[in-house]
């Protein structure tokens, strides 16, 4: 199945630092696509590039196997978006903001339509009402409306749940669910909030300082029969050119100048730490992981060093 989207080396830089780094992914159609990481990662940046807002440093974007530049813009009308927050005008109403924003799709958008993603994203009885009425999550609603509108088959939202109270996020969480299972909508979704990623996202991609640290499902990434275990230990400078050449490099998922995050069955942890000791690598201590968050703060909370 080909990729709605792909990015490929993406790199961008302003000035001296480095956005994104080298960051390669693909989204397929059906996905959940969560795309994790703290504030300043690199998230909005790469949705911008995805989108022709930003040109990348280096690197290519693929819509539907096509090579995305500014001479096939056509590409984006297969896609809807909300990059950090939804601009509206705050005195029209709800419907008024969404018939405006539909006539600047460039397509013919019957009426029947606007009516239908209203009630898709519960604002039926509410669209005639001013926006400035309207609480953050009603925004955040009918901003996603006004994307998908056009009937893109890929959403992208950026950051839906800020700002909202735990009523409002859970009503995010259950219309991201109904907008993939019931409507067919693949969705790349960005967040911080790992607990609410991990409810609606099929697969993840986690992004530190602008660079891949993991991908794949919760499944995957937490799979109870492959325990992810975190060792502390010393001398991080012998350590890194020891695990390259054992039979354990294979295992690593990271390396940081004090802890070595790997994954594998919780069986062979003992013969792993037989050979730090062997090494004569001083094993501070060895610490299982279960939770998507204990692994999030694994992957992001240290300096890495390639293994």
């Amino acid at each position: 199945m080909k990729p709605i989207i792909e990015a490929r080396n993406l790199t961008k830089r302003f000035t001296n630092i480095n956005a994104v780094e080298d960051l390669s992914f693909c989204i397929r159609p059906g996905d959940v696509y969560g795309f994790l990481g703290e504030n300043g990662a690199g998230k909005s940046t790469t949705m911008r590039m995805l989108l022709g807002l930003i040109h990348p440093t280096s690197g290519s974007v693929y819509i539907n196997d096509t090579l995305f530049n500014n001479n096939n813009r056509q590409l984006l009308t297969h896609i809807g978006a909300i990059i950090e927050r939804p601009d509206l005008y705050l005195y029209l109403s709800g419907w008024d903001n969404l018939r405006f924003f539909a006539n600047l799709s460039g397509k013919h958008i019957p009426g029947k339509r606007l009516t239908e993603v209203l009630d898709i994203v519960g604002l039926t009885g509410r669209e005639k009402d001013k926006v400035k009425a309207y609480s953050q999550g009603m925004k955040q609603r009918l901003g996603i409306a006004i994307a998908m509108v056009h009937d893109p088959s890929l959403l992208i939202l950026d950051e839906p749940t800020n700002g909202l109270d735990p009523q409002g996020i859970a009503e995010m969480r259950q219309l991201i669910i109904s907008l993939s299972k019931d409507h067919g909508k693949t969705i790349l979704i960005s967040s911080h909030l790992l607990y609410e990623i991990e409810q609606v996202a099929t697969r993840m991609l986690i992004i530190h300082k602008g660079k891949k640290m993991a991908e794949g499902t919760v499944a995957e990434l937490l799979d109870p029969s492959r325990t992810i275990t975190e060792i502390a230990y010393a001398e991080a400078d012998r350590i890194v050119p020891a695990i390259q050449q054992s039979a354990w490099a294979g295992y690593v998922q990271s390396v940081t100048a004090s802890k070595l995050l790997v994954k594998m069955r919780p069986t062979d942890i003992p013969g792993l730490n037989r050979w730090l000791v062997e090494q004569d690598i001083q094993v501070y201590q060895i610490e299982s992981k279960h939770s998507l968050e204990d692994y999030f703060l694994s992957l992001t909370t240290a300096p890495h060093v390639q293994a």
